[in-house]
């Protein structure tokens, strides 16, 4: 089951810790690294939905490992490691170069958009 996506993004500013509110200096914050690694997991869950769907971000356990200094590029890794029924699990991995700086366990659901949209 295992299929792995991949993309890379520049920390910029707006990913700042202090610009975001999660503390007060100018490196790349958690909530940002936390954005870039369910904007992966979105794109590789993909494949697994049907028309009408989309997956929403339902269980997340974040370590942020090590500091990135802004305009850095970072690397996120979403390794699909399980599906049961209509719960997607994920491996999440965020690189700084080749240094590891953080991980996550991450499930998203599958949901009809048109119904998931009428409960809001």
């Amino acid at each position: 089951m295992e299929k792995l996506v991949e993309k890379e993004f520049v920390v910029l500013d707006a990913h700042s810790a202090a610009a975001v509110g999660s503390g007060g200096l100018n490196v790349f914050g958690t909530p940002s690294m936390i954005a870039f690694m369910e904007n992966v997991a979105l794109s590789a869950s993909e494949p697994e939905c049907e028309s009408g769907d989309t997956t929403v971000g339902i269980e997340l356990n974040v370590r942020h490992l090590a500091p990135t200094a802004i305009g850095r590029k970072v690397r996120v890794q979403a390794e699909l490691v399980e599906r049961h029924k209509k719960i997607l699990t994920f491996k999440l991995r965020a690189f700084d170069d080749n240094k590891l700086i953080g991980e996550a366990d991450h499930k998203r659901a599958i949901v009809n958009i048109n119904k998931f949209m009428q409960n809001v």
